[in-house]
């Protein structure tokens, strides 16, 4: 099999995530990473390591480009959402060097980063999704006509890792809120059940090919911890629905809610999700994806559903011990 070498961006804590390509692909695979820390444990699960500028650096892009070129480097991903519209907005750069850019393009990128703008694409192209305000003053008037109640959610505009989210249970704090952070928006508190649907989109195909859906057991800030697989065609079906209206290339993440039958789409990570992990472990292997479309060039065929239901993920925390003289030592240079 042809090796093929793959760089992940601020590669953090994503320990799990390498092995896991490592176990599929094996020596068809060589590993490259970055991170700005050095203390990032990832870069112990890695062939080569990289300390890179911050991505809000000049330097950080003709840093990432000066690696691909070094390393030679087939395709490309991140695995933080700030720096996604880097990548989007740097695609023809990396095309130039016949790196394969696992991020969607610069108009989705921007709509998956800015939760009010992606309610308002969303209602206009007729998906489903959470009923949302980005303004105090339009929730009010909503509130003045009955058509919202309270409880409802609050969360910043922009983000991720739901960071600054939580419920509001009347005028008067919600009103506290937006004057505290007027970049929040308000939304309507969903019940139902809380999903999440890990997908990969066909870098050749520009299709869904695999689905893995799971309904959240548990969440802590950053992500649902424990999770049980589900398969249902109509979810699958508004999948697919919902991702016609995009340009998305690769690995994303999909946040669900099924209320009363109907889903509703809350938010997209257009990357690999942290719970992605609970798919591979269900026997859905991206990596493989991955492979075919960037070794091989070819599309994949569908897959979607291709897995057991009610198998469980529980995460938990591990560590990684080492000399601070051999973290040093075992980055490389450019």
């Amino acid at each position: 099999m042809k090796t093929i070498r793959l760089l992940f961006l601020s590669v953090g804590r994503r320990c799990e995530l390498l092995k896991d390509f490592r176990t599929s692909l094996g020596d068809a695979v060589r590993i490259i990473v970055t991170d700005h820390s050095i203390y990032a444990p990832a870069l112990h699960f890695a062939d080569t390591g990289y300390q890179v500028p911050l991505i809000t650096d000049p330097d950080y892009i003709p840093t990432i480009l000066s690696i691909c070129r070094k390393e030679q480097i087939d395709a490309v991903t991140t695995l933080i959402d700030p720096e996604i519209m880097i990548l989007a907005e740097n695609r023809g750069k990396f095309e130039e060097l016949g790196v394969t850019v696992l991020a969607p393009y610069p108009e989705t990128a921007g709509l998956c980063f800015d939760k009010f703008e992606m309610y308002r694409y969303l209602t206009e192209k007729g998906i489903r999704t959470t009923r949302t305000w980005g303004t105090i003053e339009s929730f009010r008037a909503d509130l003045d006509a009955g058509s919202v109640s309270f409880p409802v959610f609050a969360k910043p505009r922009r983000g991720s890792g739901s960071v600054g989210a939580g419920r509001v249970e009347d005028l008067a704090a919600l009103e506290a809120a937006f004057a505290r952070d007027p970049s929040l928006i308000a939304q309507e508190l969903m019940t139902g059940k809380d999903m999440d649907a890990d997908v990969y989109v066909d870098t050749i195909s520009h299709e869904p090919v695999a689905i893995f859906s799971k309904e959240k057991i548990s969440t802590v800030i950053g992500g649902a911890n424990k999770t049980i697989s589900v398969k249902d065609e109509a979810l699958f079906s508004f999948v697919r629905e919902a991702l016609g209206v995009f340009r998305f290339n690769g690995p994303l993440d999909m946040d669900l809610f099924c209320r009363d039958g109907l889903y509703y789409l809350s938010e997209i990570n257009p990357r690999f999700g942290g719970a992605y992990l609970h798919a591979y472990g269900a026997g859905v292997d991206f990596p493989k994806l991955i492979y075919r479309n960037v070794a091989e060039k070819a599309a994949n065929e569908p897959q979607i559903g291709a897995y057991e239901e009610e198998v469980v993920m529980m995460m938990y925390d591990s560590v990684v011990i080492s000399r601070k003289s051999d973290i040093e030592q075992g980055l490389s240079q450019l």
